[in-house]
């Protein structure tokens, strides 16, 4: 836990909040600044800033949860589709620097807008890059 992290007051229990789910890993509560009504944050207990730094054990758990609450959240407020989006980084558009992740409920004609301007590779440039990537891995 780290003392000035909004997120970490939040899963102590010093920042009341709104849960729908809780386990021994992860949080979810209600975003108090909802993009899209029954929008949700899943918060890691662990307080790390990013996934560069979230071990493999709770990563390896990270999507049973999403999946669960993201079915939970179509049956009970039927919408149409659902973002599931993760920050990482102020160059990211991260502002709370405690892993998290959002989902956000969409429904058909809201005005929530996440984009971005496509791009393109040059010659073999995707292939170059997948290279170096892979080995790292």
């Amino acid at each position: 836990m780290s003392n000035n992290c909004i997120f970490c007051k939040i899963i102590g229990k010093e920042i009341p909040s709104t849960t729908l789910y809780e386990d021994e890993s992860f949080c979810v509560i209600m975003d108090i600044s909802p993009a899209s009504k029954g929008h949700a944050i899943l918060l890691v207990k662990k307080h790390v800033s990013n996934i560069f730094e979230l071990d493999e054990e709770t990563a390896s758990k990270v999507f049973v949860v999403v999946s669960k609450v993201a079915k939970a959240m179509k049956e009970e407020l039927k919408c149409d589709g659902l973002n599931i989006l993760q920050n990482n980084g102020e160059a990211a558009g991260q502002t709370v620097f405690h892993l998290h992740i959002h989902l956000i409920p969409r429904y058909k004609g809201d005005q929530v807008k996440i984009t971005w301007k496509p791009e393109k590779y040059g010659e073999g440039e995707a292939a170059a890059l997948a290279e170096g990537i892979r080995k790292r891995l």
